[in-house]
């Protein structure tokens, strides 16, 4: 690789500072760098009030008006290299305002933007500030901190309120638990998160609730909350056994589909298994709810209750859930790939736990400003990408007439042409 072509001034530079400051190492070289931060500001803010004034320092020609320079305050400003100290020029008249450092700022580290990414991974206050301190040199107080983190309880509010799509294919939903301190005592909350395929094959987190308990009532002010915010129609819901959700979902939109988690039903299945048997009891559960065909999956579940009837408890499971199963074979493959599991979402909370493994939360801003926070940051990693395989999966639904009526209802089309499968969006909304 061929050698970068720098400024030959800037190397002119760095050979002087070289010369005069002879570095060792790198603490050596962010001392260097202090020194030559200061004087530069300094020259700097000399500029911009020659520029306020009209003339330059020292220059005889005649003033245009009365104001003129009168001495210098000091100001310590908190920097990347840790705190300087310069010297702020002044006029008689008080009205400079300087651009580049304005009054009463004193950081131009853009710490609150460090401070906001540590928080969102996870560091407590204690962690955030000793890191600060041990980086850049400045002390920074758990008031300021949450002060720093306080700023986007706005946002959440107008995130947790924002319009949403008219329709989505796929809502997954999951909960995890976490502890609240509550009155001087721990309580177990569950973080409900929906996550959403709209019929672009984006795919968002649409809200997040906590609650103490699950009820269909609860549900329903959920779902009726999510048709508030815009959304007409759903036609998938992934969950695991969540009480009261079905009824909730179907209150608001009648029409959905709700799914049971494959994954879980086999890990409660097995939960009567004993280990000497799990790989074969496995093998043989697959062979049902992963079957080529409806008729299929019943001769293999017939076959299943026979050959494990001593494990009453692991048949009983699917017995109570096999509608779950019949119904994947309703659609095509691609879409029972999607809809059989809530993996999306589960993907979701484990990245949530990483955050959250620390302990108890004074309060439910403190837990969802830092689940908001890293919301943010896999909204960022999914944006301009769309579901694998999505053009099958809408292939699959257009030739589903439910579904087909309903999408053209919200003012799609699906074409073809033979080189590309095009998703023609005609609503703003979508």
């Amino acid at each position: 690789m061929a050698r970068k072509k720098r400024n030959p001034d800037a190397e002119k530079l760095a050979e002087s500072i070289l010369n005069t400051y002879q570095p060792e190492s790198v603490e050596d070289m962010q001392d260097v760098l202090k020194d030559v931060f200061g004087p530069l500001f300094e020259k700097m803010l000399q500029g911009e009030l020659n520029n306020h004034l009209g003339y330059d320092a020292h220059s005889k020609e005649p003033k245009k008006h009365d104001n003129r320079r009168n001495g210098y305050g000091n100001k310590t400003l908190k920097t990347s290299f840790g705190k300087v100290n310069i010297d702020v020029p002044r006029d008689r008249e008080a009205s400079f305002e300087p651009e580049l450092i304005p009054n009463r700022k004193r950081d131009v580290s853009d710490i609150e933007g460090k401070v906001l990414s540590m928080y969102a991974r996870g560091m407590s206050q204690c962690d955030i500030a000793a890191t600060v301190e041990d980086i850049y040199g400045f002390d920074i107080s758990h008031e300021m901190i949450s002060d720093i983190t306080d700023a986007v309880l706005p946002e959440l509010e107008e995130w947790q309120a924002r319009p949403l799509a008219k329709c989505y294919a796929f809502l997954f939903v999951d909960c995890m638990y976490v502890t609240l301190r509550e009155n001087y005592e721990a309580k177990e909350y569950a973080v409900h998160t929906i996550l959403g395929y709209d019929l672009k094959g984006n795919k968002e987190i649409l809200g997040l609730w906590l609650n103490q308990t699950e009820s269909k009532n609860r549900w329903m002010q959920v779902f009726d909350e999510l048709k508030a915010r815009g959304v007409e129609d759903v036609f998938f819901i992934s969950m695991d056994g969540v009480s009261g959700l079905e009824e909730g979902a179907k209150a608001i939109f009648p029409s959905v589909i709700v799914q049971r988690c494959i994954v879980h039903l086999v890990r409660n299945a097995l939960c009567y298994i004993p280990s000497k048997d799990y790989k074969e009891v496995c093998r043989d559960m697959k062979k049902f709810y992963g079957a080529s065909s409806l008729n299929a999956a019943h001769a293999a579940f017939d076959s299943f209750q026979n050959r494990w009837s001593h494990y009453s408890g692991a048949v009983d499971v699917w017995k109570r859930n096999f509608a779950h199963v019949e119904q994947l074979f309703d659609y095509g493959s691609a879409i029972r790939k999607i809809m059989y599991t809530t993996n999306a979402v589960e993907s979701v909370h484990s990245s949530f736990r990483k955050v959250t493994k620390k302990g108890a939360f004074s309060n439910e801003n403190a837990l969802l400003k830092l689940l908001y926070l890293r919301t943010k940051e896999l909204h960022a990693k999914w944006s301009g990408g769309r579901i694998q395989n999505w053009a099958m999966v809408l292939n699959q639904l257009m030739i589903n007439e439910t579904f087909s009526s309903r999408m053209k209802s919200m003012r799609f089309t699906f074409r073809n042409n033979g080189r590309f499968i095009q998703l023609c969006v005609r609503s703003k909304f979508i």
